[in-house]
């Protein structure tokens, strides 16, 4: 699995299926293979400082395939219970197989110099006290992302650490009832337990195979981080005027799909009809199958099309969610290999794209109508800052209180907007923003 996400950037949750199937593991094998693999995506920066810090050449030198035994065997001794012998002496062996007997005498000494010292004894090599490389490095995080959790938490290092901790924790297996297709009441049933906040959220949590739940192996319920239900529910609950309300809504950057079928849901249920557009034809298929399996065809239509150009005429919506595309930096729990993907120059880019996409979604907004504006990051530059140059350059919209439309979540509040985070919400750190379009104004 750690050659396939290095040779083709593939995603981790994606490949560990096929490969657990494919090795014929389940039950506490696999849970322990999807350890080993997950934690040592989740530490590779950090791991790649302690390997260069007891090798004679720099990573980029050293082979790919030897490189992922190194890491493994790292993580293994620095922060499993597995004996240094035990994970040196596997290590040699796998890297005999994986890339050369060549190396295996290398592999042998960077490991041992590696276990002589702890993560801690690490970090007090390698980083200076207080700072907040430190803090990274003792987490496994990249120093930018621990500098935009701080940022978004008024600097409370406490808070930080408590959010670099719960990133490093597997998730709980969160599960979506689809509106009006399945309810909570069955998957409680079929051995999941209520959400904490969400009332179509149930969680799994002793993991295990979604697909055992029959309302899932039926398409009536999603695997969906709470977050993200909480967020596209919000916009549901915004209170607008019968004619409004009778307007369709529209979900503007649609794909995967699973945002998309809890609106179909919700509006199937009021009479509503949701359009699904998404830029790229492959994710676009994903929507149409999400929307798909849970019988919903008739309250959505998914269209491939860019949000920021949309074959729709303005005002034409009711409701409308912006789920822009981020730096995903809210659910590297999730995804623990995109923590060490991303970079901050990727803010050059997503940036202008964000506040393009919030200007043309506002555009569809019907006079008296809502949008929510959605990302699975906290950053500021991708958040409040993103609102605020929208804002800044239109008279025709004006921000309302998000916290009121996720009733009942403790500790939310960002301002007029919502932020949860894993620590305290168990969720993604999904951001959420709405806002209406003034009556009788133009931008």
């Amino acid at each position: 699995m750690l050659a396939a996400v290095r040779r083709r950037d593939a995603y981790a949750n994606l490949v560990l299926p096929s490969v657990l199937a494919a090795r014929g593991l389940h039950g506490p094998e696999a849970a322990r293979a999807t350890d080993l693999a997950y934690g040592t995506l989740r530490g590779l920066g950090t791991f790649d400082r302690i390997i260069e810090a007891c090798s004679s050449r720099p990573v980029r030198r050293i082979d790919p395939s030897a490189l992922d035994v190194l890491r493994l065997g790292v993580y293994q001794m620095l922060l499993t219970r597995t004996p240094v012998h035990a994970a040196v002496s596997t290590s040699v062996d796998l890297v005999r197989e994986q890339s050369s007997a060549r190396a295996t005498g290398f592999v042998n000494a960077v490991l041992r110099a590696s276990a002589s010292r702890s993560l801690d004894g690490w970090a007090e090599r390698l980083t200076a006290p207080g700072t907040i490389d430190a803090l990274a490095f003792r987490h496994l995080h990249p120093a930018w992302v621990v500098e935009a959790f701080a940022d978004a938490l008024g600097d409370d290092r406490e808070r930080v650490v408590d959010v670099l901790v719960a990133d490093n924790l597997p998730p709980a297996v969160s599960l979506i009832a689809v509106p009006g297709r399945a309810t909570v009441a069955e998957l409680v049933e079929a051995g999941a337990t209520r959400g904490r906040w969400a009332p179509t959220a149930a969680v799994l949590e002793a993991g295990g195979d979604p697909r055992r739940v029959p309302a899932i192996a039926q398409g009536r319920a999603r695997v969906q981080d709470e977050g993200s239900q909480l967020v596209a529910l919000a916009l549901t609950r915004a209170q607008v005027s019968p004619d409004v309300a009778a307007r369709p809504w529209l979900d503007v950057c649609a794909g995967p799909g699973g945002k998309a079928t809890l609106l179909a849901g919700v509006a199937d249920s009021q009479g509503s009809v949701v359009l699904a557009a998404e830029k790229h034809a492959h994710r676009a298929r994903l929507v149409a199958r999400s929307v798909h399996g849970a019988g919903l065809d008739a309250a959505a239509a998914v269209v491939q099309a860019d949000g920021r150009s949309g074959p729709w005429p303005p005002r034409a919506f009711g409701r409308v969610l912006l789920d822009a595309p981020c730096t995903g930096i809210g659910a590297l729990r999730r995804r623990p290999e995109s923590r060490w993907r991303r970079r901050p120059a990727d803010l050059d880019q997503l940036v202008p794209l964000q506040r393009a996409l919030l200007e043309a979604s506002l555009d569809a907004v019907v006079d008296g109508g809502v949008l929510a504006y959605v990302t699975c990051s906290p950053h500021v530059e991708e958040t409040v800052a993103v609102v605020e140059h929208v804002l800044s350059r239109r008279s025709d919209v004006h921000v309302e209180p998000a916290v009121q439309l996720v009733p009942d979540v403790p500790s939310s509040d960002r301002g007029p907007y919502v932020q949860l985070w894993p620590d305290l919400h168990g969720t993604d750190a999904m951001f959420l923003a709405v806002l209406r379009r003034r009556i009788g104004t133009h931008a």
